[in-house]
């Protein structure tokens, strides 16, 4: 751990933090989730050598962007001091036997789900961690609006901005370990959507399981809102032309590689071998999802989400996406939770409620 400050002529002193992991590829450390929530680009890349020591941080003048992918040249190392208190970005829930979760506050994104120490969740490699674009995998939090959006980026602005922690993880006396985040209106919000809410967001991390409990509440005693809302998953798999998904079947389906068009899903089992962009509409409650980690199964449970959207880019949209490695497609398969076909409409004072579960099998 890397440990630096910066000064800012709104803030004093800012400590900031970058953890970086090592890359038994390129032989190097590389900057992961991790940095300055007031200065989220203030990062830098350095290649050390097995377990050598940390590596020193940039000046203004050499520090690199997390989103910046080239090589970069080695720096000189240093001593950092551990008594610095660092500000982070990162929030880890930790279960114990190599079970945890991360969940990066920009967005309140779930960056990483680990079950025995096996990763669940995809993240591509050409990600941006840089405090303004949407984290690339993962689970990123969609709301207001799902797809484009006249008013401000797509799918919303709740995967773009920064979540407070509203309680700190916390063991049960389960042994499970529990999170919770919220979301309110600002003045960022407001100039995009000019409606006072508040979006609380609870993660508990089981053995086996991810729990996700969410309300959004309207505070108002006048103004009634409407809204989508999504939790965008991306399994890590090892193929996904051997993944099936069931729970589909009979199920309409809007085709948005087909301009819209609406079909019905005859399959028993969904598979993907071609681009695919569907919003399955009035799904089951649950979802068999197999051939992902280790050939294993993975049970997708929600309430009080109607419809399902399954995604993956192939070969031709991967290319198109920047943040995006052009190889990687077939190693992620998005089974997404949502309300979209119809919205949510709250009332002035009222409150709605969804949740999801994912669980290894």
């Amino acid at each position: 751990i890397a440990v630096g400050v910066k000064k800012h002529f709104a803030v004093e002193r800012c400590a900031c933090v970058c953890v970086c992991v090592w890359s038994a590829e390129e032989q190097e450390l590389r900057c992961s989730v991790f940095g300055c929530p007031v200065f989220p680009a203030l990062s830098f890349h350095q290649a050390v050598p097995r377990g050598g020591t940390s590596p020193s941080p940039p000046t203004p003048q050499t520090a690199v962007p997390m989103c910046d992918q080239g090589k970069r040249k080695k720096k000189e190392k240093f001593q950092y001091n551990k008594s610095i208190m660092a500000a982070t970005s990162v929030v880890v829930l930790d279960r114990g036997n190599n079970t945890t979760c991360t969940i990066n506050l920009h967005g309140a994104t779930v960056v990483s789900w680990r079950v025995n120490n096996q990763e669940q969740l995809f993240v591509s490699k050409l990600a941006v961690f840089d405090g303004k674009k949407a984290i690339r995998g993962g689970i990123p939090f969609v709301f207001p609006q799902f797809g484009p959006w006249n008013f401000g980026p797509q799918h919303g602005f709740a995967r773009v901005v920064r979540w407070t922690l509203e309680r700190a993880p916390e063991r049960l006396p389960s042994g499970d370990i529990e999170a919770v985040f919220s979301l309110m209106d600002n003045e960022i919000t407001r100039s995009m959507w000019n409606y006072p809410f508040r979006i609380t967001y609870r993660l508990i991390l089981r053995e086996k399981e991810l729990h996700f409990h969410i309300g959004v509440y309207n505070p108002s005693k006048e103004i009634t809102f409407s809204f989508n809302l999504l939790l965008h998953t991306y399994l890590k798999v090892p193929d996904v032309r051997r993944c099936q998904i069931t729970g589909l079947h009979g199920c309409t389906f809007i085709d948005k590689t087909r301009d819209g068009a609406i079909y019905q899903e005859g399959r028993d089992a969904v598979t993907i071998n071609e681009w695919t962009d569907r919003i399955y509409q009035h799904t089951p409650q649950e979802h068999i999802i197999s051939n992902v980690v280790s050939g294993r199964k993975m049970r997708l449970q929600k309430y009080n989400f109607p419809d399902t959207v399954v995604w993956n880019p192939w070969m031709e949209k991967a290319r198109e996406c920047q943040d995006f490695g052009d190889d990687e497609y077939p190693n992620m398969i998005c089974v997404e939770a949502g309300h979209l076909s119809t919205p949510v409409i709250l009332l002035p004072g009222t409150a709605f409620e969804a949740s999801q579960i994912l669980q290894v099998m």
